[in-house]
């Protein structure tokens, strides 16, 4: 029992060592430090730094990307599918800060270094998701033909740039800020 409370000490202690100050930034040391613990220990649970970032993302990015898939079902009504994912995005958010704080470091990691290349498949999977709904929105609003790719991308964007200023308390993740999201984005595609 222990042991396994030794494993979740570690992966809470990483994450938010991983959320305040960046994933590069944070060494195995201070890590088994913050949990109490012994380098053998972490290498024991993890294999290394880089395992234990993996075991991070396995064990949060699922619930983030269920609730996108649930919100994602686009059935013809586009500014109900928007007003969905972004409330999924914002109630995730909400519930994990730490891990979507860290996620957002990683989203903007060097592309050559060894975090980024851990998250970048994750990051496309997301986008993957979102694209496909405009793509389906695309038969139903002409003029969005073609331009799934960048309204994806954009969405993502904004989406992220929200929670970012909520993380620092300039807005917050609420309805009145999914109608504002939702009616920004919505502006813009149909102008």
């Amino acid at each position: 029992m222990e042991n396994s409370g030794n494993r979740v000490k570690i992966l809470d202690n990483a994450l938010n060592l991983f959320a305040i100050r960046g994933y590069d930034a944070v060494g195995v040391q201070e890590i088994v430090e913050a949990s109490g613990v012994t380098k053998p220990t972490l290498y024991h649970y993890f294999g290394n730094k880089q395992g234990l970032l993996q075991a991070l993302l396995a064990e949060n990015f699922d619930k983030l990307y269920a609730r996108l898939v649930e919100a994602a079902n686009y059935q013809g009504d586009l500014p109900q599918t928007i007003n969905r994912l972004i409330g999924a995005y914002f109630e995730f958010a909400r519930t994990y800060p730490l891990f979507y704080r860290m996620q957002l470091g990683l989203w903007f990691a060097p592309p050559a270094s060894e975090a980024y290349q851990m998250v970048a498949h994750l990051n496309h999977k997301q986008y993957e998701l979102i694209k496909e709904v405009f793509s389906h929105a695309a038969t139903d609003h002409g003029n969005m033909k073609g331009r799934h790719e960048a309204y994806a991308f954009t969405f993502i964007g904004m989406v992220n740039t929200y929670i970012s200023i909520a993380f620092t308390n300039f807005t917050s993740l609420d309805e009145q800020t999914i109608y504002q999201a939702s009616h920004q984005f919505m502006y813009g595609i149909f102008s």
